[in-house]
């Protein structure tokens, strides 16, 4: 039988999308729907940087007068690894390959 799995009503539409695809391609166990859940809420936090530095630009200034990268810029880019790591852990990196993902021999 297989397990029924809800997507939180917290998350942007676009992560629920996501999520709503990748729950009705594949079977998951509760470890894996935990991993999608950090590629969603990931996802969810891409576009929310995203739509934060388009509205108020890749720098700003500091106390001193300096240009700097927007904090947002940095919320973004560790999103982005942290919902390609999920998607790795998942087995849904396209550009992995099984030989990739062995175990080392020694």
């Amino acid at each position: 039988m297989k397990k029924r799995f809800l997507v939180p009503s917290d998350l942007g539409n676009e992560a629920k999308a996501f999520m709503r695809k990748i729950l009705s391609d594949f079977e998951l166990e509760d470890r894996h729907y935990r991993v999608l859940l950090v590629a969603a809420q990931s996802l969810d936090r891409i576009f929310e940087a995203r739509a934060i530095v388009k509205q108020e630009g890749l720098t700003t200034t500091d106390r001193y007068g300096t240009a700097k990268a927007h904090p947002a810029v940095k919320i973004e880019q560790d999103s982005r690894l942290t919902f390609i790591r999920a998607l790795r852990e998942l087995g849904l990196d396209p550009q992995a390959t099984e030989a990739l993902r062995l175990p080392r021999q020694y």
